[in-house]
Order: C-alpha cells, then sequence, then structure tokens
C-alpha cells in the first residue's frame, strides 16, 4: 500500500470496510424494506444502528489505527452517524421524488436508500477522519 500512499491507503480501507458494513447494514435495510414491509424510515435506521457499530470497530482499529479510549470518540462517532444519516437521507428522499415523481412509491423509496447510501459514505468519511479518528 506503499505506493499508493497514506491516505489512499486510508480510503482504500474505508472502502473496504464500506463493503463490509454495506452488506450488512444495506443487506438488512433493504430486506426489511422490501421483504418485511418496514418503511422507509426504519428500515434505513436500521441499516445505520447494525452497520454503525461494525464500522466504529473496523475503522477504529482497521482504517484509522486509532488507539485513543474514550467516552467522547464514542459520542462523536454516533454524532457523526446522526449528522451523516439526517442529511444523506434528508436529501435522497425528497430528490428521488422529484426526479421519479411518475414511478410508485417502493421505486423512489429503493433509490432514495440507494443514493442515501452514497452520499452517506462521502460525508461519513470525511468526518471521520477528520472529525472522530483523527491523529493528535
Amino acid at each position: 500500500m506503499k505506493q499508493i500512499g497514506k491516505e489512499g491507503a486510508t480510503l482504500l480501507k474505508f472502502l473496504i470496510v464500506g463493503v463490509i458494513n454495506t452488506l450488512v447494514g444495506a443487506g438488512t435495510m433493504f430486506l426489511l424494506y422490501n421483504l418485511a414491509h418496514v418503511s422507509y424510515w426504519y428500515s434505513s435506521i436500521a441499516n445505520y444502528v447494525i452497520g454503525g457499530i461494525c464500522s466504529f470497530f473496523l475503522n477504529k482499529f482497521f482504517t484509522f489505527q486509532n488507539k485513543e479510549r474514550s467516552w467522547s470518540q464514542v459520542v462523536k462517532f454516533i454524532f457523526t452517524v446522526a449528522i451523516c444519516y439526517i442529511a444523506a437521507y434528508g436529501i435522497a428522499k425528497p430528490l428521488a421524488q422529484y426526479a421519479l415523481s411518475s414511478y410508485s412509491v417502493s421505486v423512489q423509496e429503493n433509490v432514495a436508500m440507494a443514493t442515501g447510501t452514497c452520499l452517506y459514505t462521502l460525508l461519513n468519511y470525511l468526518i471521520q477522519k477528520l472529525f472522530v479518528f483523527r491523529h493528535k
């Protein structure tokens, strides 16, 4: 990983953790929404509760190799996940409703969940790197 540099290696690790979180969290979200008929908001929240727990530990120790042990870091992580969730899904749903107004609510909300996942990933990486797991 030396060839891609430290920043590139960190981003690559974050993306690998993201794939794992996506398989676990988004898999849960889409199964709840499409098979169990749980609402958009509860399905997407379940994604980030389940994926968030996995993400915290994998990003802390694998991605950012952060050894700090403090409750403030946990609070920062929860705050980051909540802000990224609200921003990403709060933007994605009305955007999908507008862009796909001639499609069914199910199509709109599935596209919104996929779009929200992408927005969330970008915001989450930046805030975790610069705020939560920043090396002092």
